[in-house]
This record gives structure tokens, sequence and C-alpha cells, in this order.
């Protein structure tokens, strides 16, 4: 996974109007998720931005209000790729995924933004692009190729999640299918549903015609 450099600043005025002049001035609110877990009461000094989060069970971690500028994700929220994001908070380095995106409902701009602190340790669960490679059997035959799912949602470790999970299909015959249940990759959990369509080789008009003239000799 490509790592994605991003400048945030610690954001300590909350509710409906602070954040309505953090817009009108191009930032976005940003919350960072995630961390280690403690026991409470936290006997701690929390920084600007951050805030106790009871989890239950005696147990709290800290979240960190931020914002960042419009122009600073533009590449990290219209792409198709997936980042790891090292995150610098007044020179404090965190490391996080994307976990959410509020987008307005008319204008398309970005009103929120949610990360998820990620380490070496702990597995988390991202959405990652999958691409097909080879040349399938059944397009050889005069079938078409499909593919149903273009995201995989997947738990791993954040070093161990690649940009792309790559399908070959090159053994997929005309009329198959690979579900996600058929699928492996080395280190990674797949979440979707084992008997969820990942990509097919459809009959064509021209292939059923084929099989049934050679069905008729």
């Amino acid at each position: 996974m490509k790592t994605f450099k991003l400048q945030a600043q610690p954001r300590t005025e909350l509710g409906k109007k602070a954040t309505k002049a953090l817009r009108e001035q191009n930032l976005i609110p940003v919350v960072l998720n995630g961390g280690k877990v403690f026991d409470l009461p936290f006997a701690g000094t929390l920084k600007p931005g951050e805030k106790i989060v009871e989890i239950g069970n005696g147990k709290g971690l800290i979240t960190t209000d931020l914002t960042v500028t419009n122009e600073a994700v533009r590449k990290l929220v219209y792409t198709p790729d997936i980042f790891a994001i090292e995150l610098d908070v007044n020179g404090e380095k965190h490391m996080a995924v994307l976990k959410d995106i509020q987008f307005h409902p008319v204008k398309d701009s970005i009103l929120h933004i949610d990360l998820l602190e990620v380490n070496d340790s702990k597995p988390v669960a991202v959405e990652v692009p999958v691409k097909l490679e080879g040349h399938a059997e059944g397009v050889k035959a005069g079938g078409k190729l499909s593919l149903s799912m273009k995201k995989l949602r997947v738990k791993a470790i954040y070093t161990n999640i690649p940009e792309r999970l790559v399908i070959n299909v090159d053994s997929l015959g005309l009329g198959k299918s690979l579900q996600v249940g058929d699928l492996h990759f080395e280190n990674i959990e797949l979440l979707n549903a084992k008997n969820a369509v990942v990509c097919a080789v459809q009959l064509t008009r021209a292939a059923r015609g084929a099989a049934a003239a050679a069905a008729a000799k």
C-alpha cells in the first residue's frame, strides 16, 4: 500500500457554528479514531483536540478532532487507490487509513472525514480494488468477462494490504464464475460473503448460437 502524507491541525472549537466557520475557510473537520485502549479513569494528560471515549468494561480510548484543507486531501479522496496515511499533527506522526467520508448531498463537497489509526500489530478492515489479469478460457470460446465486485473488503495488518487484489482468470470457463470463497490471498482475510460472485464469463448470443450449432451436428 502506498503512503500518503497529510498535515493536520488540532480542532478545539466544536459544534455546528464552529464547523460551519471551518468549511467557510475551506477546511474539513476530521476525527482520528482508534489508538491504544487503556483503563479508566485516564491518568494521563490530553493534548489539544483529544478527548476520551468510553468503550465499556472500564476501558477507554482517545479520539482526536482535527482539521485538514480541501487541497491537502484531494489526491487522497478523488482516486480509486488506497493509501496508508502518514498523519502529521504538529510534528507528531500517526499512521492511519481512511475509514469514512461524508459528502454534501447536492454540492458533492467533503463535509467530514473519519480516519482510523493503525499499527503493525492490530488488523484493520478496508476495501481494496480488484484487478483481473489473464485471458479467460471462456472469453476465447466467445463469452464475455464481467466484473461484479470492483472492491473487496479485507481484514489484515495494514502493511500486508496491497494496492490491488489481483485475480488471474486464465482458467475461467464459459458460463463459469469466481466467488469470494474461491479466492485466497496470503495474510489477508476476505470479509465479503463467500458465495458473492466476483467475476464471471457470461454466455453471449454468439456463443449460444455456436453451442447450439455444435450440438445439432
